[in-house]
């Protein structure tokens, strides 16, 4: 096994514990639970801190979710194509939302900032305001080519239907991505949470019934 396979296989195993425990678990869990030693963990990351910072990384990473999303078949009519997507988004952001939860129950602050980045005091320690800029404008693109990839991935699942689509298809990506990403916040008391199905239905054929 490379030194990247190990770090992929040590990642996979703590991100569910991470999910768990925050950061209250321990590298000794991490290694029981691959079936390695610990020794190993220390390998590919310097210390516990590295793995953590690691874990919160691959959790905001969009990569497998957009990857699922590109992989859902064209031949399903388009309400499936739209809940089997929002059903990979939304299960992207509750691992991400679970994560990050835990790793904030546990009163885990990160005292390391993730690979290309760096803190307020790193700029004010090297006396450069601007490197502190460029670190911002960094992420914010970042997060910005992150948005505009699922738009484009959910715009496509329209284009078979252009003909027949009231709005462009890139448009209706960003009022359905809206729909989703509204349904994450807690319903009202007394109210269930809203299913993707009825999501997806509401959307496309609004809240009137059909006229006979």
């Amino acid at each position: 096994m490379t030194p990247e396979q190990r770090r992929e296989m040590v990642l996979q195993t703590a991100l569910p514990l991470v999910a768990e425990f925050g950061s209250a678990v321990t590298t000794q869990q991490i290694a029981r639970a691959a079936g390695i030693g610990e020794a190993t963990i220390f390998r590919v990351f310097a210390d516990k801190e590295e793995l953590l910072t690691a874990c919160i990384m691959r959790a905001l990473d969009p990569t497998a979710v957009l990857r699922e999303v590109r992989s859902v078949s064209m031949e399903q009519p388009l309400a499936d194509r739209l809940v089997e997507a929002a059903e990979a988004l939304s299960g992207h952001l509750n691992r991400m939302g679970t994560v990050l939860g835990a790793l904030h129950a546990t009163g885990y602050q990160s005292r390391r900032p993730p690979p290309g980045e760096h803190t307020a005091a790193d700029a004010a320690r090297d006396g450069s305001a601007e490197r502190d800029d460029s670190a911002g404008q960094g992420r914010s693109a970042g997060r910005d080519a992150a948005q505009a990839e699922t738009r484009e991935a959910i715009a496509e699942l329209f284009e078979p239907e252009r003909a027949t689509l009231r709005l462009p298809p890139d448009r209706l990506a960003d009022i359905f991505l809206s729909f989703l990403f509204g349904r994450g916040r807690p319903p009202a008391q007394g109210q269930p949470q809203v299913a993707v199905e009825e999501l997806v239905d509401l959307f496309l054929h609004g809240a009137l019934g059909r006229q006979g």
